[in-house]
């Protein structure tokens, strides 16, 4: 016989992060802002912001932090911590250190994958926000009609 790891869901609660009606995606942009810190330009990171079925925020997770010209962001992983929430949506977010905030053909094909896994677990995927060092540049899959 084999034992087996117990997975288990765990809370951590930041004091400094409080929770948000999400209405735009400017307020996504914004509130996502604050996970990054003076590295939003030397690499990529990758998060998601859990929402309940009122658009509040109810949580975060960093997926991955990769290099200066991409990162990896792993469907199964935005999956399990979507789930682990009980998230009825989620946004994805990353920034891209270059400054310029245009999906790149990558970022397109994850967020339709996204989409697509999300929908079979019931979860809506609202938006995917790229951001940049300046906090007025930002991208909204929603807002050009990518989602």
């Amino acid at each position: 016989m084999t034992n087996l790891p117990e997975f288990k869901l765990k809370k951590i609660v930041q004091a400094n992060i409080h929770k948000k009606k999400i209405t735009s995606s400017q307020d996504s942009s914004d509130y996502i802002r604050q996970f990054f810190s003076d590295d939003i330009e030397i690499w990529e990171s990758f998060f998601i912001l859990c929402l309940n079925r009122a658009n509040i925020t109810q949580g975060f997770a960093k997926i991955s932090q990769g290099g200066t010209a991409g990162t990896v962001a792993d469907i199964k992983i935005i999956a399990k911590y979507a789930v682990d929430s009980l998230s009825s949506a989620i946004i994805l977010a990353h920034n891209h250190p270059s400054g310029n905030s245009t999906p790149s053909e990558s970022d397109k094909l994850l967020t339709l994958k996204a989409i697509n896994a999300m929908k079979l677990l019931d979860i809506t995927v609202l938006d995917h926000i790229i951001i940049t060092p300046d906090p007025a540049n930002y991208f909204s899959f929603a807002d050009n009609g990518l989602i």
